[in-house]
């Protein structure tokens, strides 16, 4: 593509008002936008804590390479361990991020005659490793347990099925019905991927998730949590059978070529994990704030710490974010083509970290764009 086809490309954002551009968060709004659901990212303690824990380290600052090279070490080893006893899990496999995470699993691990039925608000990344697959793709409607089975039904493998979802989507902040999608992987034959991004942390003992909290971890395949979210920090991993770790390891780009993790990266994870074990109380805070945003707008109530406000058309949804900000509400809007046309809206994430009081005030806000 010339510069010229650039140029016109992103005028015709410009011209849609979806033009994204990077900048700052403000200090000094208050924060109902980041996914910092826990405040882990911005605690002062635990920052000591995985600081004393990376000063105990006395090997390399950096991994120097891929783990197949020089760069897997036995901090790397016992962290994975730690997250597979955490999960409920037989194995887990560390990525850099989420994204990693699910374009590993799914660029991968779905073969030629495979099919992956997948919920069409799936995240990027998930869509994005299904692209690099050669297995065939099928979205299902949104939730929607009927067009899943009719599609199941429908389309029969060659090989292998499996079902992708998300536990909690993240536009939405509405819960997968995870138990009727492991009813229907029964009856089908099918086997269920969940990534577990908005949950981890928030739901589950010891943030382990919603799979975890449902009593569903031996129906689930495989589930993947990051940590850049409510853990505060970041990374992720895939957690699976020993089986599905060595296929990862011969089979995965995005674990052959990428640099192993770093010693600190490790020390925060693990630091994190232990932190919120200590700190049951922060989960069950975020749960009642959750409570009393759905009591005050139960048009915008969801199960979860997000809350979709609908506005609709990029424009005056900008402008809705734009007032909110101005009134000290750090509250972004999800313009299209990130959604679809017609769907945009204000994000709202709560945090263990946010006042009553705030709450409250943001839904006063909030009632001069009510219908």
């Amino acid at each position: 593509m010339d510069s010229t086809s650039i140029k016109s490309l992103l005028e015709k954002r410009r011209a849609a008002n979806s033009f994204r551009e990077l900048r700052h968060a403000n200090p000094n709004l208050i924060d109902f936008s980041s996914n910092d659901y826990l405040g882990l990212a911005q605690n002062d303690s635990l920052k000591a804590q995985i600081l004393e824990h990376y000063q105990q380290h006395r090997g390399k600052n950096g991994a120097t390479g891929s783990r197949l090279l020089t760069g897997n070490t036995a901090s790397i080893e016992d962290c994975e361990a730690y997250l597979a006893n955490h999960f409920n899990s037989t194995a887990a496999t560390l990525f850099s991020s989420g994204y990693m995470a699910n374009l590993a699993f799914f660029s991968s691990v779905p073969q030629k005659g495979d099919i992956v039925f997948y919920d069409e608000l799936s995240h990027a990344c998930i869509k994005d490793g299904l692209r690099l697959s050669f297995a065939k793709r099928i979205p299902f409607k949104h939730n929607d347990l009927q067009d899943l089975e009719r599609k199941l039904t429908e389309n029969k493998a060659e090989g292998q099925a499996y079902i992708a979802c998300e536990s909690i989507y993240s536009m939405d902040g509405d819960l997968a019905p995870l138990a009727e999608i492991t009813t229907l992987a029964t009856t089908y034959n099918a086997l269920i991927v969940v990534d577990e991004a908005h949950s981890t942390g928030s739901w589950g003992e010891n943030g382990s998730g919603l799979v975890n909290e449902l009593g569903l971890r031996d129906s689930v395949y495989a589930v993947i949590y990051t940590f850049g979210k409510a853990m505060g920090i970041h990374g992720a991993c895939v957690t699976g059978t020993k089986l599905l770790k060595d296929f990862f390891v011969n089979f995965a780009r995005p674990f052959i070529y990428t640099t192993a993790p770093s010693a600190f990266e490790v020390s925060a994870i693990t630091s994190a994990f232990e932190y919120l074990k200590r700190h049951p109380s922060l989960p069950l805070n975020l749960s009642s704030k959750s409570t009393l945003f759905n009591q005050l707008l139960p048009n915008a109530a969801s199960p979860s710490a997000i809350k979709s406000f609908a506005i609709g058309g990029n424009e005056a949804t900008k402008e809705a974010a734009n007032t909110l900000q101005m009134k000290g509400f750090d509250v972004r809007p999800i313009l299209s083509p990130t959604v679809k046309e017609g769907s945009e809206r204000l994000r709202i994430c709560l945090h263990a970290f946010n006042l009553e009081e705030e709450i409250e005030q943001l839904a006063r806000a909030l009632q001069i764009f009510l219908p």
